[in-house]
């Protein structure tokens, strides 16, 4: 029985941080979460190198021993990669990220691991971690000198003991697992796995069917708990391949900031690589049936354009239809607004109506926040759509708060 990942990533600043420096990836046999570290622009660069390096060996056809090899070897390319950037720019010395990643080979699973962002693995109901923290406090923990109770609000429970820094020894924990039809796999940062308890991601991860509704609903509730770091989250679900949904390939956070000015393949491998380049003036340019895009936008855009080629065929109808049942935050009068539809326009056919226009003023919104919305926020339904619309409330409301105490909210 040949198995896939059904999935999806999501990613979000949070209300304390000004910039998003983790990273992650979905595609159909890799997941991959990068959280960066090291200050001004060097943590997003480190997470984004992690991501153009793996999206690479995102490909079918491997033994589990290839997998763990070519896993391991793209984590050595991607750490001196992170060296050879120090070299070039000394001020970003101590920039350096977590890596957790899980590669689909056949029906084996490889696990390469460095850091404390965490994979967990829920079966027949019940949740487990499957990654080990490299932390100060997991030391403590396995020393038998503090709880896992103590751990969760020690003051020294954010330093880590291993991560990508470009030095020669970092090295990730590498094993295998059994892949087995109905798993659900999450991946996250700390930024989600340190502020909401566990039995609560559990019951979330058990009761949603969807991985984008489960994901949405995980990141919300790390902004409702103050979200003072950045979240990022891969729900996969390991399916029968002749009966999952085809997803494309997803790039969340830091890596989704930048895109190329140079032509790609438009293999799924290709097009994520796409996402992670250098920003520069120029869009990229797809082979085929491919378009440009701009971090976590892209997917909403290459349905724009499905759309276009099949309004221009027989299936035009079918291909409106499916714009409809598309969804995305945006803005309208200075307002956060939901929309149904995709946000192009095909000739003269608008392809988006306003759904609800919210009570919330883009001026209230941390300018993070602010340019996500006029830049457009994509989702799977309308549920995810209000899901998102609750955590920007919640933004609006904390960086009120904030600036009533003279305090900054965040860019």
């Amino acid at each position: 029985m040949a198995l896939t990942f059904h999935f999806a990533a999501r990613s979000d600043v949070g209300l304390v941080r000004k910039d998003n420096q983790d990273s992650g990836y979905a595609g159909p046999h890799l997941l991959v979460v990068a959280d960066g570290m090291g200050g001004h622009a060097g943590g997003d660069i480190a997470s984004a190198t992690v991501i153009t390096e793996l999206v690479e060996i995102d490909h079918d056809s491997l033994t589990a021993s290839e997998a763990s090899t070519q896993l391991s070897r793209a984590i050595t390319s991607a750490n001196q990669e992170i060296a050879r950037t120090f070299e070039d720019n000394p001020e970003l010395e101590g920039m350096g990220t977590t890596v957790t990643a899980i590669m689909r080979a056949r029906n084996k699973l490889i696990l390469a691991h460095i850091g404390d962002s965490r994979a967990y693995l829920l079966r027949e109901g019940r949740l487990a971690q499957v990654t080990k923290d490299h932390s100060f406090v997991q030391t403590l923990i396995d020393e038998g000198r503090i709880t896992e109770e103590e751990a969760s609000t020690h003051p020294q429970r954010s330093v880590v003991t291993r991560v990508l820094t470009g030095a020669a020894d970092d090295e990730p924990d590498v094993g295998a697992r059994e892949a087995r039809d109905g798993d659900r796999y999450m991946l996250c940062s700390d930024g989600l796995s340190g502020f909401v308890a566990l039995d609560t991601i559990e019951e979330i991860l058990a009761g949603d069917s969807a991985p984008g509704r489960a994901a949405d609903s995980l990141v919300s509730l790390a902004i409702r708990a103050g979200a003072p770091d950045n979240v990022t989250v891969i729900v996969a679900d390991v399916v029968e391949a002749s009966t999952t949904p085809s997803t494309q390939p997803q790039v969340v956070g830091s890596a989704a900031l930048r895109r190329p000015a140079k032509r790609v393949d438009n293999s799924p491998a290709g097009r994520a690589a796409a996402l992670t380049a250098e920003d520069d003036d120029e869009g990229v340019e797809l082979d085929e049936e491919g378009s440009s895009s701009r971090g976590g936008r892209w997917l909403r855009r290459v349905g724009a354009l499905v759309v276009a080629l099949l309004l221009v065929g027989a299936a035009a109808y079918a291909g409106y239809a499916w714009t409809q049942q598309q969804y995305y935050v945006g803005a309208q009068d200075g307002q956060v607004t939901i929309y149904r539809g995709v946000a192009q326009n095909l000739g003269p056919i608008t392809l988006h109506s306003v759904v609800d226009q919210t009570d919330i003023p883009l001026s209230e919104l941390p300018s993070f926040y602010r340019d996500e919305v006029q830049a457009t926020i994509s989702v799977d339904s309308r549920t995810a759509a209000d899901q998102r619309v609750d955590s920007l409330r919640v933004a609006a409301k904390k960086c009120g708060q904030l600036r009533a105490t003279g305090e900054p909210c965040g860019r």
